[in-house]
């Protein structure tokens, strides 16, 4: 994450993208996050409209062990004395102030669409025109600066074209994290970096989860959020990982038609049917063999052997071939 400079962490909703940010924003409001600011505290500016700043943003950064003090919440009050939420580029020169006169190291933009206004975040020339001076700014006050962002609903492995909008939020940001679910544990997630123009690209993709931390107690009852813990580094980079989420959704749907067609066929059949048989009906009938054995666990269909020489059944949940 470069000084002077924007970065996006994407990924789609409810992956922890807020807590992660916040996790950072604590490491440097108490000085520990590793790199140029480590041991010099300094503070965060935080610029959110999805979450409420009591009920979750506080108690998020608090399970993250925050310097509070150095937590700042960015709101905008118009000439009219109405308060709004920061909007790029109007407000550029109200952040860049806010960012020298409180010696902030981070700006968190939560999301960064919202921060677009009335500009379409689909055409390039019209996002570019919010970030590039946003950009701009980061140069001129050597804060970092990092827009969380979600992704589209298309399907794909290539980490970048998965950012919603125009493409130009990939392209001006010198650095992309992207965090997402593991294919086969939802409970844990991977942060990796497909993109960083200033620095090493190299960089391991790390697990992490989100637990469960009670953080205060009120007359309404105790308060309970979210914190991430890191595990292990893995070999794997962000498009592999993709990959393999691809392949394992697709084995899904593959044993889900499978499952539905096993049940069909043997019910059809009187509730059984040699194994040989259900893999050839079941191949014609588009389905790999492996499916099948995947729909077969699924579903509970017993295996049963008989005769001589031996033959294996297929059978229904509470069906058994006649031994006879």
């Amino acid at each position: 994450l470069a000084l002077g400079t924007l970065a996006l962490l994407a990924g789609r909703e409810g992956i922890g993208k807020s807590t992660i940010a916040y996790d950072i924003g604590a490491q440097i409001s108490r000085g520990e996050l590793p790199g140029c600011r480590k041991g010099e505290p300094k503070s965060v500016a935080v610029v959110a409209t999805e979450d409420s700043w009591e009920h979750t943003i506080v108690p998020r950064l608090m399970g993250a062990g925050a310097d509070l003090e150095r937590l700042l919440r960015v709101d905008v009050v118009t000439a009219e004395g109405t308060e709004g939420t920061l909007s790029l580029p109007r407000d550029l020169s109200g952040l860049e102030q806010l960012i020298r006169d409180e010696d902030i190291a981070l700006v968190l933009l939560d999301p960064l669409m919202s921060r677009l206004g009335d500009l379409d975040t689909h055409k390039d020339s019209e996002v570019r025109q919010a970030l590039e001076p946003l950009v701009a700014v980061a140069g001129r006050t050597g804060a970092a600066i990092l827009g969380l962002i979600h992704l589209n609903k298309s399907g794909g492995t290539d980490p970048l074209t998965l950012i919603m909008g125009s493409r130009a939020f990939a392209a001006v940001a010198r650095a992309i994290f992207f965090a997402m679910k593991d294919a086969e544990d939802e409970s844990k997630r991977f942060l990796g970096q497909p993109k960083n123009n200033l620095g090493r690209t190299d960089l391991p993709t790390i697990e992490y989860r989100i637990e469960t931390a009670h953080v205060a107690d009120t007359e309404e009852g105790p308060v309970f959020t979210g914190r991430v813990v890191w595990g292990e580094e893995t070999g794997q980079s962000i498009r592999e990982l993709l990959e393999a989420t691809g392949e394992a959704a697709e084995a899904v749907t593959a044993t889900a038609e499978a499952a539905q067609w096993l049940i069909e066929y043997l019910t059809s059949v009187g509730g059984k049917s040699a194994s040989s048989k259900v893999k050839r009906e079941g191949r014609e009938a588009g389905h790999s063999e492996s499916a099948l054995k995947r729909a077969r666990m699924k579903k509970k269909i017993t295996t049963e052997a008989v005769g001589f020489p031996r033959e294996t059944f297929w059978c229904l949940p509470g069906q058994f071939h006649d031994q006879r």
